[in-house]
């Protein structure tokens, strides 16, 4: 059964990156170079979990490195496989919140910390949305020039509007 689990998620993932991979070389140097969020983050995360859920269950403590570990892995993990690690950075902002909630939540529920929980919750989804819309303009560069074109007529909209109110 364990073996199972472990193979099933990494025969998957070893399954898209061919397909997304088609034609690219393929050898250990890549596979640890592309996957190592998935080979050493995640697991460390999933392991500080799995002590707390199974082992101890007393150190809440656990859960926070565990949350900010799986979190910080899967976001990584996307940005290698997808190349856009000026996207994804604010995942690792996310990666603290989410390790400060499986405290609150599994803790003993100390409202006090819903307040760095949330700051760190809206900074982020704040940075996703920032960056997530400046590289989605940059992608769509064939506008550029009519957005130049209303800029530079706005201004001088604005020049000949005050010229004939005075």
């Amino acid at each position: 059964m364990a073996k199972r689990t472990i193979l099933a998620p990494v025969l998957i993932l070893l399954g898209v990156y061919l397909i997304l991979n088609q034609g690219g070389s393929l050898g250990p140097g890549t596979i640890f170079a592309n996957f190592w969020p998935t080979l050493f983050v995640i697991p460390l995360g999933l392991f500080f979990h799995w002590l707390y859920f199974s082992m101890i269950g007393r150190g809440v403590g656990l859960l926070v490195p565990g949350g900010i570990l799986l979190t910080a892995g899967v976001i990584s993990q996307i940005a290698m496989l997808f190349g856009n690690w000026g996207t994804m950075w604010p995942g690792f902002i996310l990666a603290v919140a989410v390790g400060l909630f499986e405290l609150y939540w599994f803790g003993g529920r100390n409202k006090w910390l819903l307040i760095p929980i949330n700051i760190l919750t809206v900074i982020s989804l704040l940075f996703f949305t920032v960056m997530s819309i400046g590289s989605m303009l940059s992608s769509m560069s064939f506008i550029q020039p009519f957005v130049a074109i209303v800029l530079i007529m706005g201004g001088a909209w604005l020049i000949v509007g005050r010229k004939r109110n005075m």
